[in-house]
């Protein structure tokens, strides 16, 4: 298992946090683990919508001093 990125989306809005995850998944590999850091209360409704569309596997979403920690790991 690979160690957890960081990928910082805070102070972007919608779609700003979901194409930056969309960027990064396409340059992983399978098993990598992402947390995007996210301001924008869109991302914790959007964003595990897309993993679920295209298979990945959402790991947790937690908000912490108006930040979402949202974290998910590329499947394939």
């Amino acid at each position: 298992m690979s160690e957890m990125r960081i990928i910082d989306a805070r102070d972007t809005f919608c779609p700003g946090p979901l194409m930056e995850l969309i960027s990064y998944m396409k340059r992983a590999s399978v098993g990598d683990e992402f947390e995007l850091l996210s301001t924008d209360k869109g991302s914790v409704n959007d964003i595990p919508e897309w993993i679920k569309k295209v298979g990945h596997e959402m790991l947790g979403s937690e908000q912490v001093e108006g930040v979402w920690h949202i974290k998910v790991r590329k499947a394939k």
